[in-house]
């Protein structure tokens, strides 16, 4: 039975991905299951992040979004099974029961947006109706999810465009999104936007997809499309909540001061925040089964690119690898 693995080169900058043969799945333990795949979404693997919790291997498993007979959910960090695998065995703890109406690649597509979404929203900045929220780069897989979610909650939503296309998708999206700013041209004052749709208020929520610390000449290509730091600071309303995916963010005096007069706070959006303590479990299980029932009641619907069989998931992984996919990617058995 083959699954994808990930190895990485001796410099850390250069990821490959390989199929391997791996070992039957062995006779079920106490509280794990065996699971039949039908669907495992594929996602950006964070090699940062497995260096600083000491889990390197010379091969590390690949896909983790599964669904499958007759449960489906996210493998924990440490699992030995890749999800782009027939038959994988995985703790109980990590499942919840996928409901009917939700077809597979639906379920597996939509794990990990779903409850980043929902950490952002409800855990990490409390939304509630009425509130403004930015979602950056709303027209991304993640902030597609995001959008809906706090709609469903009443809250009024603006959002960023990175193209004409993002724009389009975006302006089709119901409810209506309040403001779609497209800032793919590198005229359109994201902060000033923000300010003018709000009646110079300030937006109560902010859900970023990355910012620049530096300026543009010092930041590289891949970022110079993000706003700086200093606009996020500027479009925070009083009492707002800066959930931002910006791992080495670094706030000056100045900017942390600003923060202060307005009673701001800034969260840390962390994929893997629910699996890296015990004490989480239930939470997590609870974020689970909302983002599938949600699902189900047709709350969201996910963004996804159609499904691709097993044979082309690695090409399909070397471009989610590289962040150069915009819909979602699942591989279908």
């Amino acid at each position: 039975m083959k699954g994808l693995y990930f190895q990485q080169s001796s410099t850390n900058e250069e990821v490959t991905f390989v199929f391997q043969e791996k070992e039957n799945v062995p006779v079920t333990e106490d509280n794990f299951v065996r699971v039949q795949v039908k669907a495992c979404a594929l996602s950006h693997i964070n090699t940062k992040l497995l260096a600083e919790m000491k889990m390197e291997k010379d091969f590390f498993p690949v896909g983790r979004e599964v669904s499958g007979i007759v449960l489906e959910g996210i493998l924990p960090l440490d699992s030995e099974d890749p999800g782009l695998c027939e038959v994988i065995r995985v703790h109980e703890h990590y499942l919840v029961h996928k409901p009917e109406k939700v077809s597979w690649t639906e379920a597996a597509g939509v794990i990990r947006d779903g409850v980043r979404a929902c950490t952002a929203l409800y855990y990490l900045s409390q939304l509630s109706p009425g509130k403004s929220v930015l979602i950056m780069d709303g027209a991304s897989a993640f902030g597609t999810i995001a959008i809906q979610l706090a709609h469903h909650r009443g809250a009024k939503v603006i959002s960023t465009a990175h193209s004409l296309e993002d724009k389009q998708h975006l302006e089709r999206l119901r409810p209506s999104i309040a403001r779609v700013i497209d800032v793919s041209n590198g005229k359109v004052h994201v902060a000033e936007s923000c300010l003018e749709e709000t009646g110079g208020l300030g937006v109560d929520i902010v859900i970023d997809a990355g910012v620049r610390l530096y300026s543009k000449d010092d930041e590289p290509a891949v970022k110079l499309h993000l706003p700086h730091k200093h606009d996020i600071i500027t479009l925070l309303g009083v009492g707002g909540h800066w959930v931002t995916t910006e791992e080495n963010l670094q706030l000056d005096p100045p900017d942390s001061h600003c923060l202060f007069l307005k009673g701001a706070t800034v969260a840390f959006l962390n994929d893997e925040v629910w699996n890296l303590s015990n004490a989480q479990q239930g939470k997590y299980l609870c974020i689970l089964k909302d983002v599938m029932e949600k699902l189900s009641a047709g709350v969201f619907r996910p963004l996804l690119d159609e499904p691709i069989p097993l044979y082309e998931a690695k090409v399909s992984m070397e471009v989610v690898q590289k962040n150069q996919e915009r819909k979602k990617q699942v591989v279908q058995f």
